[in-house]
């Protein structure tokens, strides 16, 4: 953490969003600073989806305000955003299975360029381009398959290179929506460590993390934003959240207790 309480990066005021008769988010104020890695945690239906799409620019809120760097981004939408700074890792490896490692990391910085390019092309022909992807690369351990398809690398090794699409658009704050989904149990903490040393390297100056492991909530988090009917019930730093029993009980059904980190 920073000295003193600096301004946030990314917040929201009194944010709500319904659709129809159904309140999908209510009255949701929260923060994320520099330094931070702020965890949003809660039950199926809890609204985490829908405040990820408010943060990302995908989603108008209803009501409510929501800004980065003191700018309203409201529905300004993830492209524009990204340009602004703040990206979210998006299954890009999904979409496009006939990639290369090479290729994939090549859309995403040329997406950030103000004219437009043809990023195979550029990439055969532009050396800083290709520098920039290896570098990218290596930062994620996926330098000695720049020129392996996508489809072909391991489950842990796609979302390495899901995340690494968004640490090339260059944020300032980036936005992990589950990035640990599918991976084994004994590669998790490697993921999470591999993201939280490019943060460091990449200039990212605080993670959101959407994610439904506790373990690796507890253990990486600086604070944890916990959601329930689409408010907040608790904004807490770890320890203080896996002491109350009630909040846990109300999350995640049983007790942990483990220490913090963030990205300072």
């Amino acid at each position: 953490m920073n000295a003193g309480t600096p301004s946030p990066l990314i917040e929201t005021v009194d944010v709500a969003k319904t659709y129809g008769s159904f309140v999908a988010l209510d009255g949701v104020t929260l923060s994320v600073r520099g330094g931070e890695l702020v965890s949003i945690v809660g039950p199926n239906g809890a609204g985490k989806t829908t405040l990820v799409n408010v943060l990302t620019g995908l989603l108008r809120p209803t009501r409510g305000v929501v800004r980065f760097k003191g700018d309203d981004i409201a529905g300004i939408g993830p492209v524009k955003l990204a340009k602004h700074g703040m990206a979210r890792a998006f299954q890009l490896v999904h979409i496009f299975p006939a990639l290369t490692v090479a290729e994939t990391i090549a859309v995403a910085i040329v997406s950030q360029t103000r004219r437009s390019r043809d990023a195979f092309s550029s990439l055969r022909g532009d050396a800083a381009l290709r520098r920039r992807v290896e570098e990218v690369a290596g930062i994620f351990g996926l330098a000695g398959k720049l020129d392996t398809e996508s489809r072909l690398l391991s489950q842990g090794e796609k979302k390495l290179l899901d995340i690494a699409s968004a640490f090339a658009l260059v944020p300032e704050v980036i936005l992990l929506d589950e990035p640990t989904s599918g991976v084994s149990s004994g590669d998790k903490h490697g993921i999470m460590k591999t993201l939280i040393d490019a943060a460091k390297r990449a200039g990212v100056r605080a993670i959101i993390l959407v994610e439904h492991d506790m373990d690796l909530v507890a253990e990486y988090s600086s604070r944890i934003v916990a959601l329930q009917g689409g408010k907040v019930l608790a904004d807490r730093a770890p320890a203080d959240f896996f002491s109350d029993p009630e909040i846990v009980a109300a999350i995640v059904g049983k007790r942990f207790g483990k220490g913090a980190r963030s990205l300072a």
